[in-house]
């Protein structure tokens, strides 16, 4: 741990690891995609699950298919899959906590919206911490984990990457964060797609809870 106390920028994914519940919140935007497939192309409910599927293997994102083979305007398409109902999500007290404690700077990196990064910091109770959001539109609308998009976001905030954290929950996209010279953590978790590669060199660290982690590197911080 001690490898993180000099850390002074903490990159954290959406979702996934901001909050826990990724069903309960990406699976209603899943469902989104799906229904959107399905009205733009003109196919079964099914065919569109396939397709939407499909393309995220292959491209990182349905939405970079759907763009590459279908010319789908990508603000239509995130505007739409990200206009879902979080009421039932509740503030993170002790997320939020730890946050304050934390000093460093504190950036979310997505391949979602900023919109929808914002609607979920709102929820959590979070959305005053950060000192900055890089979404897909920030990257030109290239996804993690091409080495692009971690570039621009070095770029945009003035990040220095030995002196940064990764934080994520699929652990292939920590790869190229580590390539640029960040330390990488994987939070732990059982999804397909997110436990590919967890078991490479890339990944500094694997956590369980974000909150716990950030609570020992508070204490570090300080002693």
């Amino acid at each position: 741990m001690n490898k993180f106390k000099k850390i002074k920028n903490f990159i954290f994914d959406c979702d996934g690891v901001l909050y826990q519940d990724l069903d309960a919140v990406f699976g209603q935007v899943s469902k989104r995609m799906t229904k959107y497939i399905s009205e733009k192309l003109n196919l079964d409910l099914i065919k569109a699950k396939e397709l939407q599927t499909n393309y995220f293997h292959k491209y990182s994102t349905s939405l970079n298919g759907l763009m590459i083979h279908h010319k789908v305007n990508p603000d239509e398409f995130l505007k739409y899959v990200h206009d879902i109902n979080l009421d039932f999500m509740e503030k993170d007290l002790v997320l939020r906590e730890e946050l304050v404690k934390l000093d460093a700077k504190k950036f979310v990196f997505t391949n979602g919206s900023n919109e929808h990064v914002k609607n979920i910091i709102k929820h959590v109770g979070i959305e005053d911490l950060f000192d900055g959001i890089s979404d897909i539109t920030d990257c030109n609308l290239i996804p993690k984990p091409s080495i692009e998009p971690y570039k621009k976001l070095v770029e945009k905030f003035g990040i220095i990457p030995e002196e940064t954290v990764f934080i994520e929950d699929i652990a292939k996209n920590l790869e190229p964060a580590k390539k640029l010279g960040m330390k990488t953590v994987w939070l732990i978790n059982d999804e397909y797609w997110g436990k590919q590669d967890s078991d490479k060199d890339f990944i500094d660290l694997k956590i369980k809870n974000l909150s716990s982690f950030l609570k020992e590197i508070n204490i570090l911080k300080v002693s």
